[in-house]
């Protein structure tokens, strides 16, 4: 993809109120993603363009003796409903099917990620406030 084309899209991103565009010219595709600031207030907005971060600063983990949980879109991962407030679950809890795990930004929408089975939460692999892909390791639950 020309230089001056990924500019533009950059661009294009910084004068729009659009948070994430992806285009893909035949084997070619980019995303261009930013950070909306106050999206989430008490957490430091970071720079007008945000690069997404591929692993989502995730830890190494070992996935034995658990179900790692993924992300099943692109966003930013938070474990409260809001700043301030306790988490929906920290490493230790039972959860059940239906239960809250986190939440995941996603184009100003708050996407509720819910446990699809019974277990422990034996590790959250995932920073708050992280930008990351779909795919990306939250949550392992024993």
């Amino acid at each position: 993809m020309d230089l001056r084309k990924i500019k533009k899209l950059i661009e294009l991103v910084q004068e729009s109120g659009i948070a994430e565009l992806e285009v893909r010219d035949g084997d070619e595709s980019i995303r261009v993603a930013r950070a909306l600031p106050g999206a989430a207030p008490g957490v430091a907005a970071p720079a007008a363009l945000a690069e997404t971060v591929a692993d989502g600063g995730a830890r190494e983990t070992d996935a034995v003796g658990g179900q790692v949980v993924s992300a099943p879109i692109s966003g930013t991962f938070y474990r409260s409903p809001a700043p301030g407030e306790a988490p929906f679950v920290r490493e230790g809890d039972a959860v059940a099917p239906g239960d809250v795990l986190c939440i995941i930004e996603s184009m100003k929408m708050m996407n509720r990620i819910e446990a699809e089975l019974t277990g422990t939460v034996a590790e959250i692999l995932l920073e708050n406030g992280r930008a990351m892909e779909s795919g990306t390791p939250l949550f392992r639950i024993a």
